[in-house]
């Protein structure tokens, strides 16, 4: 598999395109990814989402019709696709496909496995694909997500956290915004933050 990204918009939300032996897998395409998603794909095969914050799924819309592929998305966070919460203009998107909590899925011959971490969100999820994994807004390289927005929650934060040490394996993490990190580096950061919040 190939691994491609670009920071997309004013809070340089990451985009990714994961190649794959069958076609590409796009995650979270926020505002203006559609213009270099285009120039990336051949024969995308599916939009994923892991979490509902208008900077990640902006260009779902004009992507999914534009290819006539699925869109998954975390199921407690799919009432953001559709109304736009924080009435910035987005285009409404529609779920094909509401992931519910730790789900997995073949796609482009290979597996993607959704992991829930709520906290940021309700639905917020990290994706492993292959050996990378992607932690959308719940983990970045030294630091966590925000649960100071609406519908966040430190409480279910804590909780996602612990549940994120119990992770065996280590992987490359590709966060939403910022630089790559590990598993096992944030894994070691973890227990600060559980102090903190």
């Amino acid at each position: 598999m190939e691994l491609k990204y670009k920071p997309q918009g004013s809070y340089l939300t990451n985009c990714y395109i994961v190649k794959t032996n069958e076609g590409e897998i796009i995650i979270d395409p926020g505002v203006g990814a559609f213009e270099w998603v285009q120039k990336e794909v051949k024969k995308p095969l599916a939009i994923l989402n892991t979490h509902g914050h208008f900077d990640h799924v902006w260009s779902n819309q004009i992507l999914k019709t534009h290819y006539n592929i699925p869109i998954y998305c975390p199921k407690d966070d799919v009432f953001m696709l559709k109304s736009d919460p924080y009435h910035l203009g987005m285009e409404p998107s529609c779920a094909d496909v509401e992931v519910n909590g730790d789900e997995s899925f073949k796609i482009g011959g290979e597996e993607v496995k959704f992991w829930h971490f709520p906290g940021h969100t309700p639905g917020c999820s990290a994706i492993e694909i292959g050996s990378m994994f992607f932690s959308g807004d719940f983990v970045f390289a030294d630091s966590i997500g925000r649960t100071d927005f609406p519908f966040s929650s430190p409480e279910d934060m804590k909780k996602s956290l612990l549940k994120f040490l119990k992770i065996e394996k280590d992987m490359p993490l590709y966060p939403g915004h910022g630089f790559p990190s590990t598993i096992a580096k944030e894994q070691y950061s973890v227990p600060r933050w559980i102090k903190i919040l």
